[in-house]
């Protein structure tokens, strides 16, 4: 690889890593230190003070985000995962962290061809009459490319970066300890601990295409009753740790998703499609297609949903799914004390830093969460719901320590809240109670 290709995507070894990211941490706790000297002169307002903050965390997230966008791998795949994570960083680091999200500059495709190569025991050429040599997709651990094998079939490749899986161990022990020592983590010791180690599980099965390739199997037999979910087949004999190859199912991206071409009845199926999927794997499968990246999703006219991408899958436990459920049955019920008691048993209420909250606390939050669950239609596009969240957590402000976020939950948290996005891009307008009911009561098999 040259040297510009090396500039381009970051520091390649683990000492280099580790020098980029004591820098990056050096440089913030810098600019906390000198934000304390000013903030202790006293010369300030309170309205001043929080604007000062708020411009802080700005910088310092698009520090952060600039920084492990260098470096790919690990470092930037938990970028991407924190910035739907605003109960650990600040909100302004997490918004600027979302820029991850973007896809990445792609890797040369002689390094891609070498990597098939090495993988599969023979050249690409050998096993595929043609492959793209522009990427389909670049992301953080790998890319992935269309090609065609020799007996016609029309296929995506996703191949990994040489040597991400050898980082994951450094990069996260380096980056943790960066964000500490700048002072931007809002959890204590041991709810670090498990939210790191969730994030670690998370990086090695992603890294691990025979466990994707396992997960893609058993999403297709969950939804194998439904024609209009589409789990794209894999190709077992060209599948390896390192590439996953699957049958190639097109369909439009979510900008494609409009009129003409999309009724307004269509857009609302696969809004109710995309609902019961998700509701399902979490209450039914016990496992839940948790990056809810509009990439990994694809729509057809005839309102079918297709799901790429099964490497960020969360295994929940059952007794976090009935806690799920108790919250979001408590909540449709107005049943202050038991959501609370719900909170608890997921990890999410933290009786420790507060043991009691104000009769009233939950009210404002269960009216706007229950806005897209009304029985009339909710109208996603025009929503402004996110900006109401917003408002209501600066006025909660004092009470965060009270809650926590959980690694046995903040995965499914993800995959819902991302999903908001998802349909709200979609211009979704259409009543969703009943479909949450029919969910939260439905018995599944098994």
């Amino acid at each position: 690889m040259s040297d510009d290709n090396h500039k381009k995507f970051g520091a390649t070894t683990p000492g280099k890593r580790f020098m980029k990211l004591a820098g990056m941490s050096a440089s913030i706790a810098g600019n906390f230190a000198k934000n304390r000297i000013k903030g202790a002169l006293g010369t300030l307002s309170e309205e001043e003070r929080l604007r000062e903050r708020e411009l802080l965390f700005t910088q310092v997230g698009e520090q952060i985000a600039n920084t492990l966008g260098e470096m790919k791998g690990a470092v930037m795949k938990v970028g991407q995962i924190a910035s739907q994570f605003k109960d650990v960083f600040p909100k302004e680091i997490a918004d600027a962290l979302a820029k991850l999200q973007k896809e990445s500059p792609p890797m040369p495709f002689a390094v891609i061809e070498r990597q098939i190569r090495m993988e599969l025991g023979r050249e690409a050429a050998d096993i595929f009459a043609h492959i793209d040599s522009q990427p389909f997709a670049a992301a953080s651990i790998g890319q992935v490319h269309r090609a065609r094998t020799h007996d016609g079939e029309e296929v995506v490749i996703k191949v990994q970066y040489p040597g991400i899986d050898q980082c994951v161990e450094s990069d996260l022990k380096h980056l943790r300890m960066a964000l500490k020592l700048a002072g931007v983590l809002r959890v204590d010791k041991n709810m670090l601990d498990d939210i790191f180690g969730e994030i670690r599980r998370s990086l090695h099965d992603e890294l691990d295409y025979v466990k994707e390739a396992e997960n893609v199997r058993k999403f297709a037999a969950f939804h194998a009753t439904d024609p209009k979910i589409v789990v794209p087949r894999v190709f077992e004999e060209y599948t390896s740790r390192r590439v996953l190859t699957m049958a190639y199912e097109p369909g439009d991206d979510i900008r494609q998703v409009q009129a003409p071409a999309y009724s307004q009845d269509s857009i609302n199926e696969i809004g109710h499609r995309l609902f019961n999927a998700i509701g399902a794997q979490i209450y039914g499968l016990h496992a839940v297609h948790c990056d809810p990246h509009p990439g990994n999703f694809a729509f057809r006219t005839d309102g079918s949903l297709i799901i790429y991408d099964y490497g960020c899958v969360k295994h929940i436990k059952p007794e976090i799914v009935e806690a799920l459920r108790k919250t979001t049955r408590a909540a449709l019920d107005n049943d202050l004390p038991a959501l609370e008691l719900a909170l608890i048993a997921m990890g999410v209420r933290n009786t420790e830093n507060a043991p009691q909250l104000p009769g009233d606390f939950y009210a404002p939050w269960i009216d706007l969460i229950l806005q897209p669950f009304s029985e009339s239609s909710f109208d996603f596009g025009l929503t402004t719901l996110h900006e109401d969240f917003v408002r209501q957590a600066r006025h909660s402000f004092k009470y965060w320590t009270a809650f926590q976020p959980s690694a046995d939950s903040m995965l499914v948290n993800r995959a819902v809240a991302g999903h908001y996005w998802t349909l709200k891009q979609l211009g979704v307008n259409t009543a969703f109670r009943d479909a949450l009911n029919k969910t939260l009561d439905r018995q599944y098999a098994g």
